[in-house]
């Protein structure tokens, strides 16, 4: 066996328990994908990335991303807690600037934005309306009707996300999905909170395919937001609370910067050592 360094950061929370932690691999370019798959189903978080040299010109540094399930292109929160733990780590950025990161989906930009890390939202590989046969399939998975479902999209940047919006955050808090109906879909529900509330909207994410919901989903997250205010139906910046039902206060932090969305969180670092593998 060999010893690589470790890291295990907590990612949208300014505290060690309350958002979505992710196990990080360094130097883990003699890591062999079998070996990360089974180390990502061993830890058993929602994912474990593995901190590699780069092979594309301008990337500070690369990334893979395992969940149990298997390879993901691309996932926020693995992003902004790789990030922060190879930075932890000694990591220069070549730009002052931002942090630019090789992963599956191509270069992600990363930016400190005071006390958080933000990375640009990738561009969606599919969007456009949910076809009327997988709404019918949503809102039967929900206990819904169809009238429930006020706006809906596919937001696709990688893990297949659709996504709904209902008529409040108390509604999305309401649901108890059918797993069996919803499988294989992703699907990401958001609703209004009322004024006064420290988020604007309330989102949850259900893993169809594995039948378990997500604590707290960067790029979910990500794809709601180039969603919902390129149409109108949420303003630039805003706070986005997840994880409510799982008990994890989750916040995730939004804001359009020209024609990019920024996708910010807090990450805190809470195990650092070694794993040998």
């Amino acid at each position: 066996m060999t010893s690589y360094p470790f890291s295990q950061v907590n990612v949208f929370s300014d505290n060690s328990i309350d958002g979505n932690p992710v196990a990080v691999v360094h130097d883990a370019d003699t890591i062999h994908e079998d070996q990360m798959f089974a180390l990502a189903r061993w830890t058993n978080l929602s994912e474990t990335t593995f901190l590699l040299k780069p092979t594309t010109p301008g990337a500070d540094y690369r990334v893979r991303i395992f969940s149990p399930g298997g390879e993901l292109p691309f996932a926020g929160h693995p992003t902004l807690g790789s990030s922060h733990a190879w930075l932890l780590a000694g990591g220069s950025p070549n730009s002052a600037d931002r942090i630019v990161q090789q992963c599956g989906v191509g270069l992600i930009n990363i930016k400190r934005d005071k006390s958080r890390l933000e990375f640009a939202a990738p561009p969606l590989i599919r969007s456009g309306p949910v076809e009327d046969e997988v709404l019918r399939k949503i809102a039967k998975a929900l206990h819904l009707s169809l009238s429930d479902l006020r706006h809906h999209q596919w937001v696709d940047n990688g893990p297949g996300w659709c996504g709904v919006m209902l008529d409040s955050a108390g509604k999305v808090l309401s649901i108890n999905p059918d797993w069996a109906e919803l499988s294989p879909l992703n699907l990401g529900i958001v609703g209004l909170h009322d004024s006064g509330n420290d988020a604007t909207v309330e989102v949850r994410a259900f893993i169809g395919k594995g039948g378990y919901e997500d604590p707290v989903t960067g790029s979910l997250n990500a794809s709601l937001a180039q969603w919902l205010i390129n149409a109108g139906l949420i303003h630039s910046p805003y706070v986005a609370a997840q994880g409510t039902i799982l008990q994890r206060s989750g916040r995730v932090y939004l804001r359009q910067s020209s024609d990019e969305i920024w996708v910010g969180g807090q990450v805190v670092n809470v195990i650092e050592g070694e794993i040998k593998i």
